[in-house]
């Protein structure tokens, strides 16, 4: 949200110095800002974590609060949802989806685009989201349409009935990894059959959330009784639920998956059967790369010597046994390869499905039942992604249990899926650096890319809540919960996990008992007054923003300095330098991080000349209205692997000199000497968050273009936004079959007359 604002911001300046009326720099349509990214888990395991972690996040980013306050004063049509309330992608599926709008006396289909990847959770509810980059939605929110090619729709067949034993993240991240395996890239996708009968709205969302991991533009569910019957337990009012339905139903809009007849044409189907899903995860390194439960163990020893990539961590043989003794707290703990170091209830993916939270619940309760417990090294936290999750727990009473395993609500939003899992302890710090160790973090999120959750976890893996706290109290991934006991208790008793795991019964049960609308209605009536520290914030309400020279926070972007009225042709590219020379499945992660600032990035060097020490750097996420550190901040993460170096590191080599330099250094040396880079990379660039820093970033590093093998849709278009060119070699042709090793010299021929899809030569 901060960057778009941040672009409004700096137009409506352009807008008055080209001498028009900035105020026409304004939102056409309504736009829905909830303040979700920036809260960390700074504090865990204790009572009073969430009112810490909450303080903490207004004394760290008050200037990005006051400014955005401004900004909704500045705006029509935009309505900010204050921190502490939630994550974007749940409150609108419990509280801003509109599924069809009644509009001066017409009627017609809600649809959105959001400025995060993860906005087709909605399509759940049957409301056709997407995301798309904040330069898109920039454009959109200022009335230009979105253009895009007419999107091929792939049918995703469900049947069959789940086994009892099975999650929604199981189904989820089996259909990640066949959709991947399929390609629907640039496609949207729509879940039909009568197995999706079978799913709750909570599971469709679910489902839906994850598209971006499987690469499609949209994952729809059209609206049946079931979605209904959630707006219904969700506080909606009757009124409107008579009209959507008379809406949908009028339209041929409304579907009834057992009714083969209502299927519509696709231009390919595929099939799950729903009783072939395992329990599962999904990593050490992506999302989509899915292990059933039993062979967890097994694939992580795999990995641990396996080839550096994204199934391998080339640990040398006689390193596998490695173990760390450690004081913590005053007694004796060790690690190894594998240990959890964090473990996290997390992310709109799971945290807004009712059945896996409760049967989070259920399973602590059972635990605790059986004496079992979780080493207090082990960093735990609850975030949910709405206060109604955090009401259900305590009225069902399973809070109590969460809390005695150490998963106190530490806050509301993303935090450890999007990177904000805060400090480690000092001691397990000290131990993994010492033995080189690979640990592990287990968080219910959607996304493990390498860098991103902690810098020192390198083996993230994706679960369902009761899967998180499985792992935690095993206190290691290598395990085979089939044949080994989870723990034993106090009594020497060996305890399975079998022993703990609830039942869909149980779980449904409690759920028909303590969801209920009353709880949404008390939640959402007071959802945007109810952070006092908010409220009482004073911002300005000038239309033109005074921008603050010594801010570390909010920069005036350089994006539309010098801007005129005739648009420039775009030019040639001449003599180019590589800038790194990727691989694949290199993720806007890896392009623009939003986790902590190294102490030793570029990022750190230039805070700490404005006077800055390391405790008040905070995230990049927190830094993106400022230019100057994100810029910095651009190819810093600590796992990138650029192929000069063979290594991983945030660096890249100076061609001209041979000197290894960070990124952003070698990028500015380069400016200096006023000549082009561009970006070799392979299959699936930019995969990943939607995050228009990714584009924004190299293009102020002074990348013209980027030529790879394949691109993640989003990102795409964000270079294209930014005026950086996405070239695709021609079919069968790689930078290895080319035989370019990046240390070659480009020439691109850019026509005046550019069309999608054209060929351009380019001169090596």
């Amino acid at each position: 949200g901060v960057p778009a604002v941040v672009d409004f911001a700096a137009m409506r300046d352009a807008v008055m110095e080209l001498g028009g009326d900035p105020e026409k720099i304004n939102p056409v349509c309504p736009a829905d800002l909830v303040i979700d990214h920036s809260i960390q888990v700074d504090f865990n395991r204790k009572s009073d974590s969430l009112q810490k972690n909450q303080d903490l996040e207004f004394d760290r980013n008050r200037e990005r609060f006051q400014f955005l306050k401004w900004g909704s004063k500045a705006f029509r049509n935009m309505r900010i949802i204050p921190p502490g309330s939630g994550i974007v992608h749940q409150v609108n599926l419990e509280y801003l989806a509109r599924v069809v709008f009644n509009y001066d006396g017409y009627f017609y289909p809600d649809s959105l685009v959001g400025t995060d990847s993860h906005t087709t959770m909605i399509d759940g509810l049957g409301v056709l989201g997407w995301g798309v980059g904040g330069i898109e939605a920039e454009a959109v929110m200022l009335g230009q349409p979105i253009s895009m090619v007419l999107p091929e729709v792939v049918g995703y067949k469900l049947c069959g009935i789940p086994d009892k034993l099975i999650t929604s993240t199981d189904i989820v991240l089996t259909v990640t990894k066949h959709l991947r395996q399929v390609g629907v890239v640039g496609k949207f996708v729509e879940f039909f059959g009568p197995g999706v009968a079978q799913l709750s709205i909570a599971d469709r969302a679910t489902i839906a959330n994850m598209c971006p991991e499987y690469g499609a533009t949209a994952a729809f569910f059209p609206v049946d009784d079931v979605s209904i019957q959630y707006l219904k337990q969700t506080g909606r009012e009757a009124e409107k639920l008579a009209y959507i339905t008379k809406y949908l139903k009028a339209v041929a809009m409304f579907r009834d998956y057992t009714n083969v007849s209502q299927d519509p044409d696709f231009t390919q189907v595929v099939e799950l059967d729903l009783t072939t899903v395992v329990p599962c995860c999904s990593g050490p390194k992506r999302p989509q790369d899915r292990i059933s439960v039993s062979d967890m163990k097994k694939d992580f020893e795999t990995c641990l010597g396996a080839k550096q990539g994204f199934k391998g961590f080339q640990v040398a043989p006689e390193r596998h046994s490695t173990v760390v003794p450690f004081q913590f707290n005053g007694k004796e703990y060790t690690l190894s390869h594998g240990s959890v170091v964090i473990a996290a209830i997390t992310s709109c993916t799971n945290t807004s499905n009712p059945s896996v939270m409760l049967g989070a619940g259920l399973l602590a309760k059972k635990a605790i039942e059986c004496g079992l417990s979780v080493k207090p090294h082990i960093k735990t936290s609850l975030s949910p992604g709405s206060g109604v999750v955090t009401y259900y727990l305590k009225e069902s009473g399973v809070m109590d249990y969460l809390s005695q395993l150490g998963f106190e609500v530490v806050g509301y939003g993303c935090m450890t899926c999007i990177g904000n899992s805060g400090p480690l302890p000092e001691p397990v710090v000290e131990a993994i650096t010492q033995g080189d160790l690979v640990a592990a973090g287990v968080l219910s999120g959607n996304r493990n890319f390498e860098g991103r959750v902690h810098p020192n976890t390198r083996a993230n893996y994706l679960a369902s809540p009761p899967l998180v706290i499985a792992y935690a109290i095993a206190g290691t991934v290598r395990i085979d919960f089939e044949k080994e006991p989870i723990a034993i208790n106090s009594e020497g008793r060996k305890i399975f996990l079998r022993d703990i795991w609830p039942t869909r019964e149980e779980i449904q049960a409690v759920e028909r008992t303590f969801v209920i609308p009353s709880m949404f209605k008390e939640v959402y009536e007071k959802i945007e007054k109810v952070n006092a520290r908010w409220n009482s914030l004073v911002a300005p309400s000038d239309k033109l923003y005074t921008w603050d020279p010594k801010s570390t926070y909010i920069k005036s972007p350089p994006f539309f300095k010098g801007l005129t009225m005739k648009l420039q042709p775009p030019k040639s590219i001449n003599d180019a330098y590589v800038l790194l020379n990727l691989g694949d499945s290199v993720t806007t992660d890896h392009i623009s991080p939003a986790g902590n600032i190294a102490r030793n990035s570029s990022a750190a060097r230039y805070l700490n000349n404005k006077g800055l020490t390391p405790r008040d750097y905070n995230s990049y996420g927190s830094r993106r209205g400022n230019d100057a550190v994100m810029a910095r901040g651009t190819f810093a993460n600590i796992r990138l692997f650029n192929k000069f170096l063979n290594k991983q590191a945030p660096q890249t080599i100076h061609l001209p000199t041979g000197e290894t330099l960070d990124v952003f250094d070698a990028a500015e040396r380069y400016q200096q000497s006023g000549v082009p880079l561009l970006v070799l990379a392979g299959k699936e660039y930019g995969s990943g968050s939607s995050r228009d820093w990714a584009a924004k970033g190299p293009f102020l590093l002074g990348i013209k273009a980027v030529v790879a093998e394949s691109y993640e849709r989003i990102h795409r278009s964000n270079l294209v936004g930014m005026g950086v060119i996405p070239l695709e070699y021609l079919p069968g042709d790689t930078a290895d079959s080319l035989g370019l090793t990046g240390r070659e010299r480009y020439t691109i021929i850019i026509p005046e007359q550019l069309t999608p899809r054209m060929t351009v030569d380019v001169k090596v």
